[in-house]
């Protein structure tokens, strides 16, 4: 009786110990196989952010190149007064009007007449005096020289403009004293040319109202 009693203890033993292992083994696996799961999940997590990414491969991200807003300085400037009738004063502010804001490049020579063009009635010039060997008539230009004899005189005051081309009256005229002057006629052929020799562009302000022609030189840095 004795013995029975003592084997069925050691196999109730045994089944309480094998039991314990068995849960202890499962309870080992499924710790780690949650572990290698959770592992898997992040990786592969990791890998679809990447793989979604708005950035492309291999993409360089530049800066905005900001514009350079150029500095200007006044270095010329000249003014001559105004008189005559309202036809040369028109043919002023439209030659004026088309003058304004012109830029020499550095090298570049200015030509009034190619800015200007031939001054006509499709223009909105009028019939106002101009002079032709020594007498008075009345031409579409007429005003225009007034206007390129003010710039030419601006001119005078930069070191860095070359006078290539300037003709004189043959008749002195009344808003610029004498070997002043700047004639131009653009079916006769005389022009005002400016060469710009300065290492910066050059820009004009050429301006009117009824009392005088104003023009600066400003130069672009």
């Amino acid at each position: 009786m004795k013995k029975t009693i003592i084997l069925l203890g050691v196999m109730a033993l045994i089944a309480t110990i094998s039991v314990v292992l068995f849960i202890f083994y499962d309870s080992n696996t499924t710790s780690e196989d949650i572990a290698e799961n959770n592992d898997e999940y992040i990786i592969n997590n990791t890998i679809n952010e990447i793989n979604n990414s708005s950035i492309p491969d291999n993409s360089i991200i530049m800066s905005r190149q900001v514009q350079h807003t150029p500095v200007e300085t006044e270095i010329a400037s000249f003014s001559t007064t105004l008189s005559g009738d309202s036809a040369r004063l028109n043919n002023i502010n439209i030659t004026c009007n088309t003058l304004n804001g012109t830029i020499i490049n550095p090298g570049d020579t200015f030509s009034f007449n190619s800015v200007v063009g031939q001054p006509t009635a499709e223009k909105g010039y009028q019939e106002a005096d101009v002079f032709v060997n020594k007498k008075t008539e009345k031409g579409y230009g007429g005003g225009n020289c007034q206007v390129s004899t003010t710039i030419y005189n601006a001119a005078l005051e930069v070191s860095g403009i070359e006078v290539i081309e300037r003709n004189p009256h043959k008749k002195k005229v009344a808003y610029i004293e004498e070997g002043k002057d700047a004639a131009v006629s653009y079916s006769g052929g005389l022009d005002l040319k400016l060469k710009n020799n300065t290492e910066n562009e050059l820009k004009l302000y050429v301006t009117s109202d009824e009392d005088s022609i104003d023009v600066k030189i400003v130069e672009l840095t």
